[in-house]
């Protein structure tokens, strides 16, 4: 029998799942957030698509409650390098309410903007091809969504998963169609104008 070699514990395979430098934060779900979290009363809250549209439209609480929603589930991951796996999401597509507002061909960004004030640019193909939701519920799966705590941007956030986690703004308010890009409250600070994780686009140069 061939001998031990001691302190030898061979190297710990990587999941695939885990962008670069990102780690599992297991059960947990930590609030990183830019400003206090708003106390919004649904009876006054309110979603508007306007900019480069060929209507303005808006919706208050019930109005959007009542359109079909949709189920995501799937991993968000955050720019300050933590990942949660097997999340599940309820919301409705943001195609759905684009389609509302029809889009001008010139459009090509959006920038979010949330009733606190806070805002986030993303090119328009982002929130497009079912990439995006206006999400008012979310869990682990296999639970069934519970609806979103303040903390976490309830009553309403944007879910773009396929981006760190702070293009998914909370306490969303609306989105403001654009020809061309305009930087949000992070992309002004140092941060990717982006924001792949696959491409590890954390600040800007990156």
């Amino acid at each position: 029998m061939s001998p031990v070699t001691r302190g030898f514990v061979g190297r710990r395979k990587r999941d695939p799942r885990l962008p670069p430098g990102q780690y599992d934060v297991g059960d947990q779900w930590p609030v990183l957030t830019a400003e206090p979290a708003p106390n919004l009363d649904t009876s006054r809250w309110t979603f508007r698509i306007d900019g480069l549209v060929e209507r303005p439209v808006e919706w208050n609480w019930d109005e959007i409650r009542a359109l079909p929603r949709e189920r995501w589930d799937g991993d968000i991951h955050c720019v300050t390098t933590w990942t949660k796996f097997g999340m599940t999401w309820e919301g409705i597509p943001v195609d759905t309410l684009l389609e509302a507002a029809g889009p001008l061909p010139q459009a090509r960004f959006v920038v979010a903007h949330s009733h606190t004030g806070y805002t986030t640019n993303l090119p328009l193909a982002d929130v497009t091809g079912g990439r995006a939701w206006l999400a008012f519920a979310a869990g682990t799966a296999p639970a069934a969504p519970e609806p979103l705590t303040r903390e976490h941007g309830g009553p309403a956030r944007l879910l773009v998963p396929h981006l760190y986690f702070w293009k998914s703004a909370k306490w969303v308010a609306g989105l403001r169609l654009l020809a061309e890009d305009d930087p949000g409250f992070w992309e002004r600070n140092g941060y990717h104008d982006r924001g792949d994780p696959w491409a590890e686009q954390r600040f800007g140069g990156d």
